[in-house]
């Protein structure tokens, strides 16, 4: 199949990648201030529309999950306490807006904001604010704002257990008092301990899981490698425990639950990706898909349908032996306006490998369409819609349509 020698040419090309990578992320280092290098003097890497940004150049940022509109992927986050903070500036909350290409994680899988429930302690890389975005801060405490109200735009977000597994981390029970409701725990990376040991606070409410179903706080006992989601990080020490996975089989569950849902979603409301060229005279979008997928999706751009598009594609596909798909114009949100209308697309004639840096799947195609659209146009997001996904219309709350 295609797609397969496109995936194999993919996982060829990572360690000839990894020294561009590497040599980006060297020159985001000199070029730019980052978490690495403290330099005042360098200005933060301001994201450019139509750019992937450089290897290593974001603002790593800690905190909770306390408020969310998912439609227009924007959140407010709780900032972590942290000894740079005077008390006038702790707890405050920043307005985050994911960036076309940001990518989130939510128990080890790919994620949209409306899977991960409030109070959610997340690891979320930051750039400052764009430009052109006059938007106030948020205001709190006597016309306060947080340190990092200076940085809004969000192009990753991990929850603990993503972070950690991710990191190839785990903690390792080392007491539980069932009397004073506290776990006590270390850091396992490797197998090796990262640090002295934490104690965290327990709660009534912990969701414990334990193998394919639920255990109960009696459940969690010293030496087990567990992963955890935390809540209230830093406010009164290291956090209490959200959720709790004991052990493989109930990681692995969340981890394959959260899958599905991902495909879900990524079904409903099409492939995200940016529009790369257009010509106008062969009707012809070649679109690159961003981050935060599971690349197994991506299968489906080898689909045969024999059955012709239809509407809404006008002229559709030229042979409908070959893949073929659809392609709607969405906002920077990713939103569509009316998807079900809003619609044209043909054969896939060309799917190919690009360089996977920060954003980017590493995955491009080039569609012919039967009619070019007006948001078909170089830097502008869409999303693509192979022929064999059964469309469905979105909820109105999900379109533009009707908020011009």
């Amino acid at each position: 199949m295609r797609f397969v020698r496109t995936i194999e040419l993919l996982f060829a090309a990572v360690v000839a990648l990894a020294v561009s990578t590497a040599a980006l992320a060297g020159d985001a280092a000199i070029r730019f201030r980052t978490d690495e290098n403290q330099d005042k003097s360098l200005p933060w890497y301001q994201p450019v529309k139509g750019e992937f940004p450089p290897e290593g150049s974001a603002h790593c940022i800690k905190g909770e999950l306390i408020w969310v509109d998912h439609a227009e992927r924007e959140l407010h986050l709780r900032v972590d306490r942290d000894d740079s903070q005077g008390a006038g500036v702790q707890d405050l909350p920043l307005l985050l807006t994911m960036l076309p290409y940001g990518s989130i994680e939510y128990n080890g899988q790919p994620a949209a904001l409306q899977d991960i429930p409030l109070g959610t302690h997340l690891h979320t890389w930051c750039y400052p604010t764009d430009p052109d975005d006059k938007r106030p801060p948020i205001v709190r405490r006597h016309q306060r704002i947080s340190p990092e109200a200076n940085f809004r735009q969000c192009i990753r977000i991990e929850d603990d257990f993503s972070f950690h597994t991710r990191r190839n981390q785990v903690w390792r029970v080392e007491d539980v008092d069932h009397q004073t409701m506290q776990l006590t725990a270390t850091l396992l990376v490797d197998g090796q301990p990262e640090d002295n040991a934490k104690r965290f606070d327990l709660l009534e409410s912990t969701v414990v899981y334990q193998g394919h179903g639920f255990g109960t706080l009696a459940s969690i006992q010293p030496g087990q490698q567990v992963q955890m989601n935390l809540t209230w990080a830093t406010l009164y020490g290291p956090g209490r425990v959200f959720h709790i996975w004991l052990d493989p089989e109930s990681r692995e569950l969340a981890r394959d639950r959260q899958r599905r849902r991902h495909h879900d979603h990524i079904r409903q409301r099409g492939i995200p990706g940016w529009v790369d060229a257009v010509d106008d005279e062969a009707s012809t979008v070649t679109v690159t898909f961003f981050d935060g997928i599971d690349i197994s999706l991506l299968e489906s751009l080898d689909d045969i349908v024999p059955e012709p598009l239809g509407w809404p594609t006008s002229g559709g596909a030229k042979d409908d032996e070959k893949p073929k798909g659809t392609l709607a114009v969405a906002r920077s949100t990713l939103m569509t306006y009316e998807p079900l209308n809003d619609r044209k697309g043909g054969n896939i004639l060309k799917t190919n490998q690009v360089p996977m840096v920060p954003g980017c799947c590493g995955v491009q195609i080039q569609l012919q369409c039967g009619l070019l659209l007006e948001g078909y146009r170089p830097g502008e997001i869409v999303r693509f819609f192979p022929a064999s996904w059964e469309f469905v219309a979105l909820p109105s709350e999900e379109q533009f349509f009707g908020r011009e």
